[in-house]
């Protein structure tokens, strides 16, 4: 695969990232609505357009006001809330000169200040790279990686990773998992505004006439949605990043081969099982295949895994 070089790419993701902005009120403007459509339903007079309408009007300014707060704490917080996810901790230059040499090197190399670097105790492989800002970029590896690569092949995987900061792909991605926690909550917000709404008590004869699983069913239909939006937002980001970060790094290490045995090595022991989120999972260079997911979070992210094959990356490293 051709490396179409960075400034297309960085074009091409800051496009997505304001795209993703820019759909992502009117998708919540749609699921409140929604929400109140199908709450106006009455086997009698049908549905209530006019209610619902009425009732998205006055519920809606709370709503995106909760969300805009929301967002913007999750945006600013996300790097802390990475590294608890995966138990992250910096990792001193005194502690392991070797990745900070090799790190340095292929900053120097590739035209980019130096990212912070964490390190997971993990004694299986993997690594992934984060942040918004040259403040908040960072690069991290788990124990086993330093532990089990040689220089070559870390370099290879730091090399990539730091592509995709170059790339900013970290960026885009950390929209699409604030969006996605926000999409996975609105269900529950929804059903909270229902119970506690003043306007839901005109609804009060459906309330008491199993109205409450009609709000169950409706806060499911919600939730598939979000999950829904969530699949199409890791889609949107494309696997084609991946192979773009491959080719980066070999260009930034110049050494395509050493990629590709990294590759091979964590494809067999990728680690952080335990992380248990599938939008985390996504910064990963390899997806860990017994990550903690119950079925139907399985079948969905395998048809819409953002990460292609491991063995045909490596295919096209040893034909770079």
């Amino acid at each position: 695969m051709k490396y179409v070089g960075i400034h297309t790419q960085q074009a091409s993701n800051n496009m997505k990232s304001i795209l993703l902005l820019l759909c992502f009120p009117m998708l919540v403007v749609a699921m409140v609505w929604l929400f109140w459509i199908i709450l106006s339903y009455n086997e009698e007079t049908g549905w209530d357009l006019d209610l619902a309408i009425q009732l998205t009007k006055e519920s809606l300014p709370m709503v995106l006001g909760v969300v805009a707060v929301w967002f913007v704490i999750a945006y600013f917080i996300n790097d802390m809330t990475i590294r608890h996810a995966t138990q992250a901790h910096p990792l001193e230059r005194r502690d392991n000169m070797r990745v900070y040499n090799i790190v340095e090197n292929l900053c120097i190399a590739g035209g980019m200040n130096m990212p912070k670097v964490y390190v997971v105790e993990d004694d299986q492989l993997n690594a992934y790279a984060s942040g918004i800002s040259e403040s908040t970029y960072a690069v991290t590896v788990t124990r086993g990686l330093l532990n089990r690569l040689d220089d070559r092949e870390l370099a290879g995987v730091i090399g990539h990773e730091l592509t995709h900061i170059k790339n900013r792909d970290t960026r885009l991605l950390i929209v699409s998992i604030v969006f996605v926690g926000i999409f996975s909550m609105i269900a529950q917000i929804a059903f909270r505004m229902f119970l506690y709404s003043p306007s839901s008590s005109r609804r009060s004869n459906n309330k008491d006439n199993g109205g409450g699983i009609v709000v169950i069913v409706v806060v499911m239909v919600l939730a598939a949605i979000a999950y829904f939006f969530a699949l199409l937002t890791r889609f949107a980001i494309s696997r084609k990043r991946e192979y773009m970060a491959d080719a980066g790094g070999a260009e930034l290490c110049g050494d395509p081969l050493a990629l590709a045995s990294a590759l091979r090595k964590i494809s067999k022991d990728p680690g952080l099982d335990d992380v248990g989120r599938s939008d985390v999972a996504q910064l990963f260079i390899c997806r860990p295949d017994e990550m903690q997911e119950n079925f139907f979070e399985s079948t969905f992210n395998n048809l819409f895994s953002t990460h292609p094959d491991v063995k045909k990356r490596i295919a096209y490293l040893e034909q770079f």
